[in-house]
């Protein structure tokens, strides 16, 4: 190597190579793992060193030297590096842009690990200022004082204050030309891990989670073991039992889980059995709250870390185990940009690591339990619910003889009516937003649909609005049709409309609805499921996030409202997907010592899929879904890969994916099955034409081989700037 090596940095922009720069011209030369400022076309962008070279394809005289060198010490560690590298490569994505998904927000944008905070305080003026006085003069800077003054001497971080006020620097402005309050920056609080001086402790493990603990005590190495608990069995003692052995021996758990919405309860939770305060990682966090919980896990402050996917990729300066609770959540699965799965990347890290990975569910995947049978990794079987509580009955209620009125059949109604006298809990599921999925003319059948996607528009009642929720468009909410001007009516059943419903019903009922749109300010969801848990609210409506992980103890009636919505679905997954989700939001119910039960509405009682469902489970459906997939060479046992492209036009969607066709068709690959180019399901979503490519293949590295080659063709052609173009390995979505 000479003696002014070239820096390899990756950059974070769309191209699939590392960029050659020469060290700057003073001080040492960076390492691997550390952030650099480089200039990049007419501006200059933070990026990664990722090695070093002793010569360039660039001609010499070419070479640019990187501005400045952004971290006093290694940031990332070859273990981070190579977990970087193996993502670039497995799922054909810029390695540039690969770090900067690996990166806490603040570092992306090149400021320090160890940043300064903006603050605001009042001052010894402030604090003694007529308040309403000031009131009748200038609303919004006496609730802007009033904080600062509750904040006391520390004042607030401008970016909680942002949150809590978020025009706040207009009445700023004013109050410091009084002299009443004061700007200041100091440095952000550190990480403490505090430990608790007494510990709660848990409930006695029965024979069956003293099996799998000794299990999974078994080794502190590498291996794969899938923890296949019914609903309530107790997945999570085992768990905290296992963090408990791993903190005591001076490493670091982390712990991976779908949704932040599952994080208030869990925390409490490990917080009280573990005596630590759990570091979190998601996006419902400051950015340098998440700095802060980032830096933690690296430098090791942080023993036990709770996040959601992202944090996969968290540096662990003593690493010991990863726990990925509800594997079989799709919310593992990044749909957007870099498309990889946490779940399967934990698997990767763990094996790198030589560490355990333990993947807990009552409802696993296919792809997993594949592999189990394979000998891959190990299952381990919870077979009954914890402390003698028996699983729920489940009862389908047929909705052509008992039809539901607003989402409610009189079966439906009467078992409400009953379990609410009793004390009992209800949960109604229902896994659609809104008031109602559309809104339909009831003189010439017109539905409104979205001007710029392939949608119907769904009815937000409270809000007086139509809304699409795939692009975000939304419009007035109108009484009469636009074609023909007669009275509109909402046609079908949301969550909203339900609540709606069920308070008509059972008007002395606390209902509480928990959806993406109840629960969007801060703080909202962890008071919903809060109140829920309690048992403050007597009939809980939600979709899908509520069937996850949660426990209510008082819960003892789940009521399915359209479970035909899965029933019938054109992916190959639907049947897997419709039975986990019946069996995770049946399992919140009569988790303590009262039985719980679960009615189901459906128009197709005679479907197989329920005879099947209630009489053998779980573990029949996906029995049954592996002998299909094998005869039908869909995973696990083959290997997908998604080519999608989207463009203003419809024809050059397509003629990208073409190019494609073509030059496959050109290799003449074997073992490789190219289907399409084909409209996505949805062909057109925000204003853009979408078209796909499917490639399947029975060997995995052929299947990678041809991406890699068809990455730069891609790249390199000209009507690549036409689209927006993605390559998703093993895609879970086929839309």
């Amino acid at each position: 190597m000479s003696k002014h090596p070239i820096l390899k940095v990756a950059v974070n922009v769309p191209l699939s190579r590392e960029f050659d720069y020469l060290a700057p011209a003073h001080g040492a030369v960076p390492t691997a793992g550390q952030r650099v400022s480089v200039p990049f076309g007419r501006r200059q962008q933070v990026g990664m060193v990722t090695g070093h070279a002793s010569a360039s394809d660039v001609p010499a005289a070419k070479l640019k030297a990187c501005v400045e060198v952004l971290d006093r010490d290694v940031l990332l560690s070859e273990a981070d590096l190579w977990l970087i590298r193996f993502v670039s490569d497995y799922y054909h994505h810029p390695i540039g842009e690969v770090v900067a998904a690996a990166l806490p927000g603040l570092l992306r944008l090149g400021k320090p690990l160890h940043p300064s905070i903006e603050k605001v305080a009042a001052t010894e003026l402030g604090a003694s200022a007529d308040l309403p006085a000031l009131e009748k003069r200038a609303p919004k800077q006496a609730l802007l004082l009033e904080a600062l003054l509750d904040a006391g001497d520390d004042g607030l971080d401008a970016e909680l204050a942002t949150e809590m006020l978020p025009q706040w620097r207009r009445a700023a402005k004013g109050l410091v030309e009084k002299g009443l309050i004061r700007f200041f920056e100091t440095l952000g609080d550190e990480f403490v891990d505090e430990l608790a001086s007494s510990r709660v402790p848990g409930p006695e493990l029965n024979q069956d989670q003293q099996s799998a603990l000794s299990t999974l005590r078994s080794s502190d190495h590498y291996g794969v073991y899938l923890l296949d608990g019914v609903t309530g069995s107790g997945k999570t003692e085992v768990y905290l039992q296992r963090v408990d052995d791993v903190l005591r021996a001076g490493k670091q758990a982390l712990l991976l889980v779908p949704e932040i919405g599952l994080t208030p309860q869990l925390v409490s939770r490990l917080r009280d059995r573990l005596g630590v305060e759990p570091a979190l990682l998601h996006s419902g966090l400051s950015d340098s709250a998440r700095l802060a919980a980032w830096r933690a896990a690296r430098s090791g402050a942080a023993k036990l870390l709770v996040g959601t996917r992202s944090s996969i990729f968290t540096p662990l300066k003593q690493p010991g185990l990863i726990i990925v609770d509800e594997e079989h959540d799709p919310s593992f699965k990044q749909q957007e940009g870099l498309r990889y799965s946490a779940r399967d990347l934990a698997i990767v890290r763990a094996r790198q690591l030589d560490i355990p990975v333990i993947l807990g569910s009552a409802t696993p995947t296919l792809e997993v339990l594949q592999h189990c049978r394979n000998g891959a990794y190990q299952r381990i079987v919870l077979p009954a619910r914890a402390g003698g509580a028996r699983a729920p009955s489940i009862r389908l209620v047929d909705t052509l003889r008992a039809p539901a009125t607003d989402g409610i059949s009189e079966p439906l109604a009467e078992s409400i009516q009953g379990h609410l006298a009793d004390g009992g809990q209800v949960l109604m599921f229902l896994n659609r937003r809104g008031f109602a999925p559309t809104l339909i003319c009831s003189s010439c059948g017109h539905i409104a649909g979205c001007e710029r996607c392939d949608s119907r528009l769904t009815v937000h009642a409270a809000r007086q609005q139509l809304r699409c929720h795939h692009c975000g468009a939304s419009r007035p909410l109108p009484e009469n049709c636009g074609e023909c001007g007669e009275t509109v009516r909402p046609l079908g059943e949301g969550t909203e409309r339900l609540e709606d419903s069920l308070q008509k019903r059972f008007p002395r009922a606390v209902i509480s609805r928990i959806d993406s749109d109840s629960t969007q300010k801060k703080g909202a969801m962890a008071e919903a499921l809060e109140n829920a848990a309690s048992g403050q609210a007597d009939i809980l409506v939600g979709t899908q996030m509520l069937s996850k992980g949660h426990h209510f103890p008082n819960l003892t009636l789940v009521g399915v409202v359209n479970a035909d919505q899965g029933l019938f679905g054109t992916d190959f997954r639907s049947s897997e997907r419709l039975a986990q989700a019946i069996i995770q939001v049946a399992g919140r119910a009569g988790r303590e010592n009262r039985p719980g039960e679960v009615l189901i509405q459906t128009a197709y009682p005679a479907n197989p899929f329920w005879e099947a469902l209630i009489k053998g489970g779980y573990r029949q459906i996906a029995e049954t879904a592996l002998s299909e997939r094998e005869l039908t060479h869909w995973p696990p046992f083959t290997r997908l890969a998604l080519l999608r492209s989207a463009a203003p036009r419809k024809a050059d969607a397509h003629r990208f994916l073409l190019v494609a066709r073509q030059y496959l068709a050109s290799k003449s690959v074997d073992t490789l099955r190219v289907l399409g180019p084909v409209d996505a399901p949805m062909a057109r979503k925000a204003g853009l034409y979408r078209a796909q490519l499917l490639l399947q293949s029975s060997d995995r590295a052929n299947l990678h081989r041809v991406l890699r080659e068809l990455r730069p063709v891609f790249e390199n052609d000209p009507a690549a700037r036409k689209v927006r173009w993605s390559i998703d390995v093993d895609p879970i979505e086929l839309f």
